[in-house]
């Protein structure tokens, strides 16, 4: 059977993410497209062509094993540069041709997840994900890089509830952010306490943990996304491990990021 209804929630909110940046490039010029982002190297034309190729790859994923099989043979060949390889090649096409490719890509992948059975594994450059992980990265994904066309067009983004999928895959990666520094996976449960856009508390793990992050939910996703520094953000720790946390908290998959410098060195 398709995937659950979860599923469909989430790829409604990935779309509404995708269409809300959509919206915002699509009336940039040539000149505009070019402008650089914070992310060293990347113009706007360049966050888009990521966004386009790794739909293209999860499409792929979802749709044809052996095809995703050679892309990921491909990676292998050139760990440290095929992402950054995709985006240029992404970034060289027109932004009509590169605008069109992404909203094909987008639109083609949730459809496939949609129709992903429950249960089902998805190859992926990490370890296997289902259709609902799947389409949460692709969401935390297009909202960190929508983040970082906004600043580099000095506009503030659409502020939403749609983040709380984001927030949650923050809390899940917990124990990925240790491990992929090599350092000690916390061996006891964490409290996290965040509000909302809306206002509404969400919370995660048991209420009497001695572990806890508490504070502002975009600015744990910040924080996650390595969107800004840890300086910069309304975020409390209590407990050596949580604050380590704090420090390292990583959502997307991929060896430690650099993370930004702190506004004030910026």
């Amino acid at each position: 059977m398709p995937a659950g209804p979860g599923v469909s929630a989430v790829l409604a909110d990935l779309r509404a993410e995708g269409d809300a940046l959509d919206e915002l490039v699509a009336k940039l010029d040539a000149d505009e497209w070019a402008r650089p982002t914070p992310a060293p190297g990347w113009s706007i034309a360049h966050q888009i062509a990521h966004l386009a190729w790794t739909d293209r790859a999860a499409l792929l994923a979802a749709t044809d094993a052996t095809a995703f099989g050679a892309a990921l043979e491909a990676a292998a060949n050139d760990p440290f540069g095929f992402v950054d390889k995709a985006a240029d090649e992404g970034a060289a096409a027109s932004p009509v041709d590169l605008l069109a490719a992404w909203r094909e890509g987008r639109r083609d992948l949730a459809a496939a997840l949609a129709e992903v059975p429950d249960g089902t594994k998805l190859p992926w450059f990490g370890p296997p994900m289902s259709a609902m992980s799947m389409a949460t990265a692709r969401l935390m994904e297009t909202w960190a890089h929508s983040l970082d066309v906004h600043d580099a067009l000095g506009v503030a983004p659409e502020l939403s509830d749609r983040i709380r999928n984001i927030a949650h895959l923050g809390v899940r990666t917990r124990d990925f952010a240790f491990t992929v520094r090599g350092e000690t996976v916390p061996g006891e449960p964490f409290r996290v306490e965040l509000t909302a856009p809306s206002g509404e508390v969400w919370t995660w793990g048991p209420e009497d943990a001695a572990q806890r992050v508490t504070g502002s939910a975009l600015d744990f996703c910040l924080l996650v996304t390595q969107r800004r520094h840890r300086a910069d953000l309304a975020l409390h720790a209590t407990g050596e491990q949580a604050d380590r946390w704090l420090d390292i908290a990583q959502a997307f998959a991929g060896p430690p990021g650099t993370g930004r410098e702190p506004q004030a060195r910026a």
